[in-house]
């Protein structure tokens, strides 16, 4: 008997066409409401929890999008379990933190380092870009800050920095699994993967502190 291979990446696309259906709305909403592609922000969702807005980690991040509780305060999310909400949260959250990386940066790296940044913070992100430009290279492109963000780790180099110590190999690993997440997506919409996150949108007026979302810390 021949048995026919399966291809893992092929079984899992079908995993997440089936699973897809109950939430697609909700980051179809909330991306139209932060500019982005709403396959993007279903990507960070399926890498966060496999979409499970009941998902609990062991250090307390809650729901679909895995927020912390000081970084739901920040967001005025009141209930982390409810999907709506941590959808929601999470796109807000993902467009400060693009609107706060350097303005030279350009696309698509800018969105890596976002995705980066929304796992180990932007000041981080920040940390391994200087790493990279002391060392000749592109602060600027993603390619090149990926393959110093791993020397966080170590002590001869965080000890440098400004934010210190961080699992930098981890927010390598997270942002290559969400471009992977994202093409399954394209391919099962349809769409051209041709991702770009656009100008921040205003947001209704407020009292805000002064780093309303806290985002020299990671979302995590």
């Amino acid at each position: 008997v021949r048995l026919r291979y399966k291809n893992p990446k092929e079984n899992q696309s079908q995993e997440m066409e089936q699973s897809l259906a109950d939430q697609r709305k909700a980051f179809e909403d909330s991306a139209t409401r932060y500019a982005l592609d709403w396959r993007l922000l279903a990507a960070v969702g399926y890498q966060e929890s496999m979409w499970d807005p009941a998902a609990v980690s062991p250090t307390g991040v809650r729901g679909l999008m895995q927020i912390t509780t000081d970084t739901a305060a920040f967001l005025k999310i009141d209930d982390r379990l409810d999907p709506k909400q941590s959808i929601r949260g999470a796109a807000r959250y993902v467009q400060r933190l693009h609107a706060a990386l350097a303005p030279e940066i350009p696309e698509p790296d800018r969105t890596w380092m976002t995705l980066a940044a929304y796992n180990v913070g932007i000041g981080h992100v920040n940390d391994a870009r200087d790493i990279t430009r002391a060392q000749g290279g592109d602060p600027n492109r993603w390619l090149e800050v990926r393959s110093h963000l791993p020397l966080l780790a170590q002590a001869k180099w965080y000890r440098k920095t400004k934010y210190g110590y961080a699992r930098g190999h981890e927010a390598v690993t997270y942002v290559g699994n969400i471009r992977t997440y994202y093409d399954m997506l394209s391919f099962l919409t349809g769409g051209p993967a041709t991702v770009k996150i656009e100008a921040p949108v205003d947001e209704p007026e407020e009292k805000k502190p002064e780093d309303p979302l806290n985002i020299n810390s990671p979302v995590l």
